[in-house]
């Protein structure tokens, strides 16, 4: 498989410093040939100190073998009936202890660099609690990756507003936050809760995503991490209209409401298009608001933060 964006090259902790553990979770359900993909990608991405847990939903079709195979590398796996997705990451993640937590559905890439590039930010930064990519990579049924994109960060306001839930607001929409490359410390997940909403079948990553902007900002890289695959009978595509339909009642319980078009749109369109030396006054006329970014500075070979 090629990789036309290729990660930055990452330095190991201090010497006499442990480095960060890194936990992971997939849960699968009847996804064998896409959980073996994933679960060797995730596995050739670890730089040490992974902690890696399957959880099983008490497949039908052979999975269990295939994770059997791979149990020597694992932390701990489990096979047996849950309550559907979001209780098995739960379930998953009670099993962890690593500082670094970041889930992957069965049929999702890790890139190579991507848990070694993620652990030197939190261990170089410590303000920073929780991380996204600013690559939007996405996968091909086959698992090939046939597209990337770029956005130009997240800011808090913006995504509290129901700026970056397509539909929410007339007007055009900003990116979303790819689940498969968020990655976050623990510190932040028990604050925030420590679990994902088991009430909401498919928008419990939207909802985690809005506690966690109650706690901290969150920092887009410019290193791709992970990518999703896209394929006829996924939840996301055959659901779409509910997952809408979640997170919006996600935001409206908090008291977001939508946006005409012309603001909506031009705030949008400002972040897309304002050239920086103009972006300071936008922010003062309260056009939009800068979001924060994590870049790989080539000169210093060290991460650079800054905004946007």
């Amino acid at each position: 498989m090629s990789h036309p964006v290729a990660s930055p090259t990452v330095r190991t902790a201090p010497a006499g410093i442990a480095p960060m553990g890194i936990a992971i979770v997939t849960p699968s359900l009847n996804r064998r040939d896409f959980l073996r993909q994933t679960m060797d990608w995730t596995l050739a991405a670890d730089p040490g100190g992974l902690e890696y847990v399957v959880v099983d939903g008490g497949s039908s079709d052979g999975s269990l073998e295939i994770i059997r195979e791979r149990a020597p590398q694992l932390a701990g796996y489990v096979s047996e009936p849950d309550g559907g997705l979001y209780d098995a990451i739960n379930k998953g993640f009670a099993r962890t202890r690593g500082e670094i937590m970041g889930w992957i559905n069965a049929g999702d890439f890790l890139f190579p660099d991507s848990l070694a590039v993620v652990r030197e930010i939190f261990e170089t930064h410590p303000q920073i609690e929780w991380v996204t990519s600013r690559v939007l990579s996405f996968l091909d049924e086959k698992g090939r990756l046939v597209e990337q994109g770029v956005h130009q960060g997240i800011a808090r306001d913006s995504f509290l507003a129901g700026e970056h839930l397509e539909g929410f607001s007339k007007g055009r929409s900003a990116s979303f936050i790819q689940q498969e490359s968020t990655f976050w410390r623990r510190s932040l997940w028990e604050r925030a809760g420590g679990r994902l909403d088991t009430s909401l079948s498919l928008a419990a990553d939207f909802e985690l995503w809005h506690r966690f902007f109650q706690h901290a900002l969150l920092w887009s890289v410019s290193a791709p991490l992970g990518a999703f695959r896209r394929h006829a009978d996924q939840l996301s595509a055959v659901q779409r209209g509910e997952y809408l339909a979640q997170a919006e009642s996600v935001l409206r319980r908090h008291g977001a409401c939508p946006r005409g078009a012309v603001a909506q749109t031009l705030s949008v369109g400002l972040r897309r298009s304002l050239p920086r030396p103009l972006r300071s006054s936008a922010t003062r006329l309260g056009l939009f608001q800068p979001a924060p970014l994590c870049s790989f500075d080539a000169g210093s070979q060290s991460w650079r933060l800054e905004w946007l």
